[in-house]
């Protein structure tokens, strides 16, 4: 229920139970199961570094490796609903069954790469995105693994207003959270008396990687009170990353394990959360 204009809405840390001022950050790993190079890196990031959960990729080469080791490992996880593919030597493609699919397919049956997102956009329809991120949340939930939030490969906020809406109502449906990064989504969420990110999102494919490590020092330092959230994706391994960011992913995963990221932290008493808090606001509001 939208929560009336004239009424004060509270702020995402009151809903998170957190202090007016706490400096909280989400840490939240994408791309778990693109591959095992990845998978290993995520755990490592998340068991023995800074990251707080992560975010699967059904559809990927690595995601049974990947759901094993959430099986395994207990890890928090949300998924990251897929319908682009990295590049156009990347083998994964639609859970859904092609035909029953093919406005999310370009002209030679395949998911669209990063440079087609505006064609993908211009013409998936929203019948055949449900029945694809139902699959995808199908696979997850029939290995008997509880995700915590639902969020996108390579479309901030679903790339579409009609596709954010469709995954809260998703999320609404089995009980998750949504990353919300753009203005529209963050507000629309705000409205429904939902926390929501307080400031501009860091995707750690835009940092520069001259510098990288001390620039996230830097980030940290000023990390402003309220709720951020950075999306890394960590790698650990220079050659078998499946895309073009290999030194991305594994200067990622340097940094968010390295003592220097927990003593700042530490130092600076920032909150490191992933999107369990969050999912709990969602089932209790």
């Amino acid at each position: 229920m939208d929560v009336p204009d004239h009424e004060p809405r509270p702020s995402s840390l009151e809903l998170l139970g957190l202090p007016a001022d706490a400096r909280v950050l989400i840490v939240n790993n994408d791309d778990f199961g693109m591959d095992e190079a990845i998978n290993d890196a995520v755990i490592a990031s998340i068991e023995e570094g800074v990251a707080a959960s992560c975010s699967l990729m059904p559809p990927c080469p690595g995601a049974s490796h990947a759901m094993d080791l959430i099986r395994r490992r207990e890890i928090p996880f949300g998924i990251h609903l897929t319908l682009v593919r990295d590049a156009g030597h990347c083998r994964w493609g639609p859970l859904t069954a092609k035909d029953h699919v093919p406005s999310l397919l370009d002209e030679e049956g395949e998911l669209f790469t990063p440079p087609r997102i505006p064609d993908l956009l211009a013409g998936a329809r929203l019948d055949e995105v449900e029945r694809e991120f139902r699959a995808q949340l199908g696979a997850v939930l029939d290995a008997g693994l509880t995700p915590t939030h639902l969020d996108w490969h390579c479309l901030a906020d679903g790339g579409r207003d009609d596709i954010f809406d469709l995954t809260v109502a998703l999320a609404d449906e089995y009980g998750l959270a949504v990353r919300a990064w753009l203005a529209p989504g963050r507000e629309k969420l705000r409205r429904r008396g939902l926390p929501v990110v307080d400031h501009d999102f860091l995707d750690s494919f835009s940092l520069d990687l001259d510098g990288k490590a001390e620039r996230y020092a830097e980030l940290l330092r000023a990390l402003p009170s309220g709720l951020s959230e950075w999306a890394t994706h960590p790698s650990t391994d220079d050659s078998g990353a499946i895309d073009d960011g290999r030194r991305v992913r594994t200067t990622d995963h340097d940094f968010l394990t390295s003592p220097k990221a927990r003593d700042i932290i530490r130092e600076e008493g920032i909150t490191v959360i992933g999107y369990e808090p969050l999912q709990r606001a969602w089932l209790q509001r």
